[in-house]
């Protein structure tokens, strides 16, 4: 075994061998030009004043790699950072050499807070789906719209200090004489309470149902039913009902076709009506009658609907299990940016699914 001095040929030779074995990341890389991210980057920044001197910055585009593969594994920015330095297939993703200086925690960090700032997570969102729609492929088959409770670390308040959250009051003015506690408070997230639907029990009758108290965000998302891309997107607290969110642009008027499919919680008759003054066509579950048994006509067609809308439970799937999607920060700004990242690499790691399936 050699301990000496590697050179650039074993660098080059370690590279192929990964590339031999499929490394995901090349593809990705290979599948989207992070470029083209790059006017939205840069005005996010700012242009810098050069006179001024100092260290060059680094390129914003690498930066985005970085956060790219912190949403694509559920990382820290230190982790990040780390992992970058350490790993070669990381390295060649950034466009990095081993002998090159690596954005730290704190430089990615302020490059997420100007892209917080400058509202410039949403124009990043749509440069991408452009670009997957002039890959051809389509907002086409109608749309799916669901939600999904994003975990946040749960804050421990006191009755008195959980009225003024509700009140609406930020944490300044709840702790106004320990600003380092303030912080560390989350006002924006909330509670909110999950019920799973029981089993029968061996003797057939139905069991109490499961209530799972939940503190965080929720991520409202829409695909297009062909493709399965995400095309809209919302982040509200968890406490909010999805009901609302139907109306406040998860639709997408693009689509080839006007089905739009949900759970029951997005049926009601503002949402009925707002589909039909716009010309969609409502595929929403129907709820069971109070009191009385589920027809078995609607039984039925909530079973044809489940087997559609069932789809868009896979984006959440992969975003929670295999991408480790679960809030770290403070506030709904920089949870917005959290899930809206998740929601960009999936679209991207979707386009590699589609770009794949399309030269089989």
């Amino acid at each position: 075994m050699s301990l000496g001095q590697g050179g650039f040929w074993d660098v080059q030779d370690r590279l192929r061998e990964l590339s031999a074995q499929g490394d995901p990341l090349e593809k990705l890389a290979a599948t989207v030009d992070f470029v083209l991210f790059r006017p939205e980057l840069t005005a996010a920044l700012g242009t810098r004043d050069l006179r001024k001197g100092g260290r060059p910055a680094f390129d914003p585009v690498l930066k985005f790699r970085m956060l790219i593969l912190q949403a694509l594994h559920g990382l820290s920015l230190a982790q990040t950072e780390y992992l970058v330095a350490d790993r070669l297939s990381w390295m060649r993703f950034c466009r990095l050499g081993p002998g090159d200086t690596v954005p730290g925690a704190n430089t990615l960090w302020d490059f997420r807070e100007a892209l917080i700032t400058t509202g410039a997570l949403e124009r990043l969102f749509t440069r991408l789906d452009e670009a997957i729609t002039a890959a051809g492929y389509l907002l086409m088959a109608g749309q799916i719209v669901d939600a999904t409770l994003v975990s946040a670390p749960r804050q421990r308040n006191t009755d008195e200090e959980k009225a003024h959250i509700k009140a609406g009051e930020k944490a300044g003015q709840i702790w106004p004489d320990k600003p380092t506690t303030a912080r560390q408070k989350d006002t924006d997230a909330r509670w909110t309470v999950k019920f799973s639907k029981a089993r029968p029990g061996p003797d057939g009758k139905p069991q109490i149902d499961i209530a799972v108290p939940h503190f965080g965000y929720k991520s409202h998302i829409s695909i297009d039913r062909r493709h399965g891309v995400i095309r809209r997107e919302r982040t509200t607290d968890a406490a909010a009902h999805d009901v609302a969110r139907l109306r406040e642009g998860l639709i997408d008027p693009n689509n080839t076709a006007s089905d739009v499919w949900a759970d029951t919680a997005y049926r009601s008759k503002a949402n009925e009506a707002f589909m039909e003054e716009n010309g969609f066509v409502s595929c929403v579950h129907r709820r069971k009658p109070k009191g009385r048994p589920m027809p078995h006509r609607t039984a039925i067609a909530n079973g044809r609907k489940s087997k559609i809308r069932s789809h868009v439970e896979h984006v959440f799937a992969e975003q929670k299990s295999r991408m480790g999607l679960v809030i770290r920060t403070i506030g709904i700004a920089r949870a917005t940016l959290k899930i809206g990242m998740a929601n960009i690499v999936y679209n991207v790691k979707r386009l590699i699914c589609l770009e794949k399936a399309a030269m089989a």
